[in-house]
Order: C-alpha cells, then structure tokens, then sequence
C-alpha cells in the first residue's frame, strides 16, 4: 500500500507539472513577440483497465496509467537558429496483486545552437548541443522471494552531453549533426549506487566523464494525414581503450490524432551503452552473468491529448 501511495504520488506530481509547464507555455506565447518565435506542447493521458471475474480462460487484473509530453521553443532570425526540445513522460502498472510499478519514466530536455556558415546555403550549420536526460523517481527490481533492490532514481542516472559541429539539413523534416568533439558526463548522485560501480562509473565516484565523437540523426514529418512520425538517433563512441564501441539511443514516436481530444501513440526507445551491464538470472534468481546488453522498451496508448501552438 505504502508503494502505490509513492507511485500514486509522484503520477500525481507528474501530472499537474505537464499541465502547469503546457499552461505557462501557452501564456509566454501570447504575452512574447513570437515574430521570430515558433512555441508549442503536445501532451497525451492514457489510461487502461482489465477486471476479471470467475474468467475460466484465466488472466489477472490489471490497471495502467501513462503521462507524456512534449513541449518546444524554437528561434530562427537571419543566419542563427536556436532549437529547444523538452520531453516528460511517466507511467504506472498494477498487474495482479503486485502493486503499482513503475513503467516508464523520463526527463530529456535538448537545447541546440545553429549558425548558418553560407547566407546562400540553407543546409549546412555549426552547430553546438546541450543535451540532459534523468528520471523522476527511483526505479527497483522486484526479485522473486526477496526484498525489492533499487537501481536508479533521480540524477542516477543523469547524462549530460555537450558537443560542437557540422549539422546538415537537406529538408525540413531531417538533419544530420556530426560533432568530432564531444564531452559525456554520467551522473549517479545515489552513493550506493555509485558504490556498486553502477552505469559505467569507476565503484565510490559519482560522475564519469568521456570525450568522444557524437552523431545524431532527427526526422519529424506527417507521413499520413494527422499521423506524425519523429525518430531521433544518437551515436556516441568515446576516445579511450574501448573506442569504436558504440552507444546508441534510438527514440521513435508515432503520434495518431483521431480529433482534438482522442489520441493513439506508439513510443519505442532501444539502448545500448557498453558500460551498462544487465544482469542474466537463473531461474532462482542468481546472477548468472553480467554484460552488456540491448535495452527495448515500447508503450502503447489511446486516450486525451492537446496541442498548445502549432509548429
């Protein structure tokens, strides 16, 4: 009971701040000359529920609740753009008689400087990216026949990534950055954690710093009537004894508009960081081995959106 109060609590905060953050936005919008100005929010709450009953075909009970939004503020006068992204998402599951659990949650705010290099040419830009991603609450394994083990919470992890260079925009939909010279710093402000060694950093210190080559691919573009796609890759190697292995974050969004208030979403995110070891477990729950693995995760929902502005 004392988990669902937590977790009802932190779905609760989650919520009223993406109203909140939608409804100042909103203001700032009409009180700011927005000659130069593009601002908006896209937010989603979905919500599902199976109850059984006497159901010979079997099942359990199940209860999901996720919150999501997007907001941006993006800048173009002569030859400077200036490009800001935040994204909030929070989710929650009850499944049978385990309790509220956590299933998603993300804090990624993105902010990007561009400077046309040719007032002739549209296409080609320096660029330099602030890049910040973390969570809202702490996150736990659940082991089968023993106490509950956390293993990430607010800044553990939180990934700080600034780096400087080319970026190419052939189309309005799609860009390329390359940055040869990029700076990855990993955060887990949590000691215990920290203490284990856990997300890449050395056991006892609590950030990790690397130097490295970046790569980010962005594509955002209605690929049907009220169906729009936004797809980000990040690649980052860093330039140490394990240079040429890849990190790779892949966001995809499809966001289906049925009217002004009904939504469909797919979201999926694949991770792979050579630093980060998943456990493999037997079927005691004994750790087998620890190794780097691919991380997949794909939400699915149907419920309320708004659209603040319009891009």
């Amino acid at each position: 009971m004392k988990l669902f109060l937590r977790f009802k609590k932190s779905f609760v905060i989650v919520l009223i701040s993406l109203i909140l953050l939608g409804i100042k936005m909103e203001k700032l919008r009409a009180q700011t000359d927005t000659t130069y100005w593009q601002r908006g929010a896209k937010g989603t709450l979905t919500f599902s529920q199976v109850s059984l009953t006497n159901w010979s075909a079997g099942g359990e009970n199940s209860i999901s609740l996720n919150a999501f939004m997007n907001m941006f503020a993006n800048y173009a006068k002569g030859r400077n753009t200036w490009k800001n992204t935040l994204e909030l998402g929070y989710g929650l599951v009850d499944q049978g008689d385990v309790g509220f659990r956590k299933s998603d949650d993300k804090i990624n705010f993105s902010s990007q400087y561009g400077y046309q290099l040719n007032p002739d040419n549209n296409k080609l830009f320096w660029s330099t990216l602030f890049d910040f991603k973390t969570q809202f609450s702490n996150g736990f394994n659940f082991p089968e026949g023993a106490e509950r083990v956390k293993i990430s919470g607010l800044f553990a992890p939180a990934y700080l990534l600034i780096s400087t260079g080319l970026e190419y925009k052939p189309s309005e939909f799609f860009s390329v950055m390359f940055s040869p010279t990029s700076g990855k710093i990993t955060i887990v402000s949590d000691q215990d954690l920290a203490d284990l060694g856990a997300f890449g950093v050395d056991p006892g210190k609590t950030t990790r710093v690397e130097l490295g080559t970046y790569l980010t691919a962005n594509f955002k573009k209605d690929i049907a009537k009220n169906v729009n796609l936004e797809s980000r890759l990040e690649l980052f190697t860093g330039y140490d004894e394990n240079f040429g292995n890849i990190d790779v974050n892949w966001q995809n969004a499809l966001l289906m508009k049925v009217n002004d208030w009904l939504s469909a979403n797919l979201i999926t995110q694949l991770l792979y960081d050579d630093d980060i070891l998943i456990d493999e477990l037997d079927n005691a729950g004994n750790v087998i081995s620890s190794k780097p693995r691919v991380q997949f995760k794909q939400i699915f929902g149907v419920g309320l959106s708004y659209t603040i502005g319009s891009e």
